[in-house]
């Protein structure tokens, strides 16, 4: 069995972001983890994420030789940013020298999370599901269901047989690891000459290790192609003239629980909020609003609350759905307003937290991001401090052929 880390302190947690491949096949004259993304480079946005993230204590790239300027520019005035380590001639390589790069400054973090430098969309929430499941397994990685039918096929190019997809599952990253065991298979594999496993998780089953999953976000795709690279930043604001708005609202209850989830931020608060999925009343409203901008029915319709799939999920994923929905559309979100109602708790002192999470949710730049509080001045269920209500609002553009 597994060691048990669940007293493991945030400050024991270090994430390394591999940048160190080429990128080659996303085009451009750079490789694609500085290529432009909505005005800064994919790198910086993947870096912020951690380097913003409350229980993360330190931010470790692994880098190609040849890019040091290029990294120094990227990373300038981000917090919790380490000196980089050189990356090797695989991923597999780069990943272990950056687990040695971490020994050797005397760093020894009883979690790492690694995450690829493409993966600019990954949430805040999604980080903390990936440290909460490394505290009670040696290995946890990201998963998301497989929704197509799946073929093997034979040498020829013919069906052999088709594979069940209730047991499929596509992994993302951030993986998330202790450190002495990920660095012990790293090692062990190296010394074996084996050095062509995709990723850490398979370093760490061919070490004998079991493997836990959590669940990962549709959003947090990886760019690997220009198609990729073109409908993550989306067309040009001006050139999208069919401009929508639409309006969510949303209302939970408060029930037992010692935090709050408000717009994909743990909030502590002597109550939790009640609801199928996680009760995120400001990412529901989010949700609403684009999909009624849309005109694409509403949060209940997409993921029925009869669903028992949805028990207890992470409204991130419902907010990436819906700005997926818009980029399908060949649309761009342009504007999103949150309004939060409510007594307590205080929502000013969480408010960059929540600008910043959405945005991560959403790709969005924090500068097209407000969010704001009010309260009912002691009237009706939230002046009775009963529930907290959510209103939003969101601004879409798309081609006018949508029109």
């Amino acid at each position: 069995m597994e060691p048990d880390v669940s007293g493991t302190s945030p400050a024991e947690c270090v994430a390394i972001i591999v940048a160190a491949g080429r990128g080659t096949r996303a085009g451009g004259s750079l490789p694609k983890q500085y290529q432009s993304l909505a005005g800064e480079p994919v790198l910086r946005r993947t870096l912020r994420l951690f380097a913003s993230h409350p229980a993360v204590t330190a931010v470790l790239a692994v880098i190609h030789n040849d890019d040091s300027g290029l990294f120094a520019d990227t990373a300038r005035d981000l917090p919790k940013i380490l000196a980089p380590a050189t990356g090797g001639a695989t991923r597999q390589a780069s990943v272990r020298a950056g687990l040695e790069a971490l020994a050797a400054r005397g760093m020894a973090p009883a979690i790492v999370l690694v995450h690829d430098a493409a993966r600019p969309h990954a949430s805040p929430d999604l980080v903390a599901r990936a440290i909460a499941a490394a505290r009670h397994a040696a290995a946890a990685i990201p998963v998301l269901p497989v929704t197509d039918t799946v073929k093997r096929l034979d040498a020829s190019g013919v069906v052999a047989e088709t594979l069940d997809r209730a047991r499929l599952r596509t992994v993302q990253t951030p993986q998330a690891f202790r450190f002495d065991a990920l660095r012990a298979a790293h090692g062990a594999a190296a010394a074996a000459g084996v050095d062509t496993l995709t990723d850490d998780a398979a370093v760490m089953e061919w070490a004998g290790h079991l493997v836990a999953t959590f669940d990962g976000e549709a959003g947090n795709v990886k760019l690997t192609t220009p198609e990729d690279m073109a409908r993550a930043a989306g067309a040009p604001l001006s050139a999208l003239q069919d401009v929508r708005t639409g309006t969510g609202f949303d209302v939970h209850a408060f029930g037992p629980g010692d935090h709050v989830m408000l717009g994909g931020v743990a909030v502590p608060h002597g109550f939790g909020l009640v609801g199928h999925s996680d009760a995120d009343v400001g990412l529901h409203a989010l949700t609403d609003a684009i999909l009624g901008a849309l005109c694409d029915g509403d949060i209940g319709a997409h993921f029925p609350p009869s669903d028992p799939q949805w028990k207890g999920a992470s409204s991130d994923r419902f907010l990436a759905h819906a700005v997926e929905k818009v980029a399908a559309r060949g649309g761009r979100i342009a504007h999103l307003d949150l309004t939060l109602i409510c007594e307590a708790p205080k929502v000013g002192p969480q408010r960059e937290a929540i600008r910043a999470s959405i945005a991560a949710i959403t790709g969005l730049g924090v500068d097209r991001i407000s969010v704001k509080a009010t309260t009912t001045e002691k009237l009706g269920f939230t002046g009775r401090r009963e529930g907290i209500a959510a209103l939003a609002s969101a601004t879409i553009r798309l081609p006018l052929e949508d029109a």
